[in-house]
């Protein structure tokens, strides 16, 4: 992977982290706020998408559209999934466990489907990603397995991460072999996800709309920061940095999200948790090099 594309991954995680934090801010909103981002950023990023469709040709074929589809479905389910894991769990649980469950779920499904022989990085990768999870749920304290609430977050993140391994692949598809530009394919896919919400939404509009007093700030701020983060993933992408390194690079920000967490949420993040994160990431190192 180029430096060029180093620098946009590495710049996408930390932005990634940031939003994430925004995220925790309003978990309270739920699906409201969810929708509301989604409508920021239509707003924000339409004059770029405008000005690409009319600079570049594009061909508009049913095999983009049903990427466009799926990627819009999937990335709902995503946020949802993540903002109902920020309600009941902490954001140093739940978005490490996210980020470090897509690599895996995407390692052992090559095992087990593909039949893609089993490594000894690939082994020891899948010990470390369930062991970092383990650590990061219980801060060392392995008693707490018994407990049901220490499991709430991990459930949460394993969910998550399930889709985010679904859609890295729907877009990952679309802007390397369909040749859609990033910004064109998050953008559209943005509008999906806002028109499937919509009539959720709409339905309970006087009291999604005052849950979202106070809230619409953050929500800008997350309808600008999201999309920015994948879009430079997907411009990376595009640029032919490899899906097997892009993935794992942008774990750090598993890091940053568990840092943010402590100083800005105040949230208990203990040397057991920090480890776990590490140890997480050493695993998802080691499935990249499977």
């Amino acid at each position: 992977m180029s430096l060029a594309a180093l620098s946009l991954v590495v710049l996408a995680a930390l932005i990634h982290a940031s939003w994430n934090l925004l995220a925790k801010r309003a978990a309270k909103v739920g699906p409201a706020f969810v929708f509301a981002y989604c409508v920021a950023s239509t707003l924000l990023y339409l004059p770029l998408v405008l000005w690409i469709l009319w600079h570049d040709t594009m061909d508009w074929n049913w095999p983009v559209v049903a990427c466009i589809v799926a990627s819009g479905a999937l990335h709902l389910v995503y946020s949802l999934c993540l903002q109902r894991g920020y309600q009941q769990a902490d954001l140093s649980v739940v978005y490490p466990v996210a980020r470090g469950t897509g690599p895996l779920i995407s390692v052992v499904g090559a095992f087990l489907i593909l039949d893609e022989p089993v490594t000894g990085a690939g082994l020891i990768g899948v010990l470390c990603v369930v062991a970092g999870i383990f650590l990061i749920a219980t801060q060392g304290e392995w008693a707490k397995f018994r407990q049901p609430a220490a499991w709430v977050g991990v459930r949460w993140g394993v969910t998550t991460g399930l889709m985010i391994a679904a859609y890295t692949v729907v877009d990952g598809y679309g802007v390397k072999v369909l040749l859609v530009a990033p910004v064109v394919l998050d953008w559209f896919a943005g509008v999906v996800r806002m028109v499937m919400l919509a009539p959720f939404v709409l339905v309970r509009r006087e009291a999604n709309w005052e849950a979202m007093r106070g809230y619409w700030g953050l929500a800008f701020a997350v309808g600008l920061l999201a999309p920015l983060s994948y879009i430079l993933v997907l411009q990376a992408l595009q640029g032919g940095a490899p899906l097997s390194l892009v993935a794992p690079a942008r774990e750090m920000s598993m890091m940053a999200g568990a840092l943010l967490a402590m100083f800005f949420l105040k949230e208990r993040v203990s040397t057991w948790r920090l480890a776990g994160c590490a140890v997480l990431i050493t695993g998802v190192v080691l499935l990249a090099s499977a």
